[in-house]
C-alpha cells in the first residue's frame, strides 16, 4: 500500500483545500465552551494552501467531541483519507484519543480503498501514528485482516497488526493472476 497521487487539476485542489480548511474550523467555533475562555486551536494553511492535516485538528485540549469527521488531504489537495469518530478527545498538545473511529483511505482515483475499524485508539499528531491495544479490523475489496493490536501510518497507509492475527483473502484472482498465460 503505497502513497498515491492523483492528476486533478490546480483548481479543483484549492477549492477542495479552501472547502477542507472552512470544514475544519467550523467544529473549533462549535466546540467553543460557552463562558469559558480556552485554548482554541485552529486550522491553518501550512506550507500549501491545499493542505489538510491531521496534525492541526480544532479540537481545544481536554475537550471531547461526539460525531466527528475530519478529512485528510495530501500536499496537492487530494483526500486520501477520512476519519469519523463517535468521539474524540484531545489528551495533550501532541495525542488525540478516538472512540469508535472508522478511517476510510481513498485511492488515486477518489474511490475507498482501506477500511479499519478501531474501538479505542490514539493518534500521535506528531508522527500521524494511530495506535489501539484493542480488536482491530483492515478491510479491503480483495482481503479482511484482524489482530489484536494496531499501528497504522496515516501518511504512508502502512501498518502493524500483532496478536492474534487472521486473514480472509476474498478475491484469489488478483493474487494467482490469469493461468493460462
Amino acid at each position: 500500500m503505497l502513497p498515491f497521487r492523483n492528476g486533478r487539476s490546480g483548481k479543483w485542489g484549492l477549492a477542495v483545500g479552501l472547502l477542507s480548511i472552512l470544514l475544519a474550523i467550523e467544529p473549533a467555533i462549535a466546540a467553543k465552551p460557552k463562558g469559558k475562555k480556552g485554548k482554541i486551536l485552529s486550522a491553518t494553511p501550512s506550507a500549501s494552501a491545499g493542505q489538510q492535516s491531521l496534525t492541526n485538528i480544532p479540537l481545544p485540549i481536554g475537550h471531547e467531541a461526539k460525531g466527528l469527521v475530519l478529512p485528510d488531504f495530501d500536499l496537492e489537495g487530494h483526500l486520501r483519507g477520512k476519519f469519523e469518530a463517535e468521539s474524540a478527545k484531545r489528551l495533550d498538545e501532541y495525542h488525540i484519543g478516538f472512540r469508535a473511529l472508522k478511517i476510510t483511505t481513498y485511492t488515486s482515483e477518489n474511490r475507498p480503498d482501506l477500511t479499519l475499524e478501531l474501538s479505542e485508539s490514539v493518534l500521535n499528531l506528531n508522527t500521524r501514528i494511530l495506535s489501539s491495544n484493542e480488536r482491530t479490523t483492515i478491510k479491503r475489496a480483495d482481503f479482511n485482516i484482524a489482530g489484536d493490536s494496531v499501528e497504522f501510518d496515516t501518511n504512508t497507509h502502512t501498518g502493524k497488526l500483532v496478536g492474534n492475527v487472521k486473514m480472509v483473502i476474498t478475491s484469489q484472482s488478483q493474487l494467482l493472476g490469469n493461468q493460462n498465460e
